[in-house]
């Protein structure tokens, strides 16, 4: 006769491997990192749009140049090409340090990554970003939500916490796709609490490898008229020399 343990054994080793397979908020947003930002060094054209109540009021066009570092996570040098006006500046960003040059004045001044570039995208959006080497993620649930092309999804929910003072969020909350990882949504909050801006990643298009967003809206916590629109195009895989990503090099970069 099979005693009560030996009956037991079976759903306990199926119970274990079940939470052994399921997956973790670390995970999950790694995945996704990985899905909104090709590996290695790379280029990429980006371009935003500002619209007030469904009007274009600006825009800008600039180039992004990231590389990985040995920690995990991108440096990112960005050039600004549109408007004339601006093109030629860059802005650099290594490590928690971000920075600003001028051609004409030939000076660079420290940045802080939550000041607004443009509209609702800030200088810390524009940069490549690995949210996973920057905050500490919870699952907080799963839930139906819509994505960016206003279909429901069945998605991970995951809650974001700032690792270091230093990055563009105090939170962040974050749906990620349960079929596939994609980011769907996500909500930027400040030190307060207060809700900054909410963003869809939109328009999946094959690039550099994986089917990646190509298009992030991004929304007014306070004001829903007010939406800056950030389209990535002409990904290419490149060598990006690391002197590039220093602060002493900007007055003498010329891109290849």
């Amino acid at each position: 006769m099979k005693t009560l343990t030996s009956l037991l054994l079976p759903l306990f080793f199926f119970a274990a491997s079940a939470a052994s397979a399921a997956p973790t908020a670390n995970s999950i947003l790694g995945a996704s990192d990985a899905i909104r930002n090709p590996g290695g060094a790379f280029s990429v054209t980006v371009t935003l749009t500002e619209f007030q109540a469904g009007k274009q009021v600006d825009a800008s066009t600039l180039t992004s140049y990231s590389r990985t570092q040995s920690n995990g996570q991108f440096a990112s040098l960005v050039q600004f090409v549109l408007p004339a006006r601006d093109a030629g500046k860059l802005m650099l960003k290594n490590g928690n340090d971000m920075w600003f040059y001028d051609p004409l004045s030939k000076a660079s001044v420290r940045l802080s990554p939550q000041q607004r570039l443009l509209g609702q995208a800030s200088n810390g959006d524009v940069a490549t970003v690995n949210l996973a080497k920057d905050y500490t993620a919870v699952l907080s649930g799963e839930e139906e939500v819509q994505n960016g092309e206003r279909q429901l999804r069945k998605a991970h929910k995951l809650a974001l916490t700032a690792a270091n003072p230093d990055v563009t969020y105090a939170s962040i909350e974050m749906w990620v796709d349960a079929e596939n990882n994609r980011p769907i949504k996500a909500r930027f909050f400040a030190d307060s609490s207060r809700l900054l801006k909410t963003a869809y990643y939109r328009r999946y298009q094959p690039q550099l490898g994986a089917e990646r967003p190509t298009e992030t809206v991004i929304i007014d916590g306070l004001d829903p008229k007010s939406v800056t629109i950030m389209r990535f195009s002409d990904y290419a895989a490149r060598s990006i020399p690391d002197t590039w990503m220093q602060r002493d090099f900007l007055p003498r970069f010329q891109p290849e």
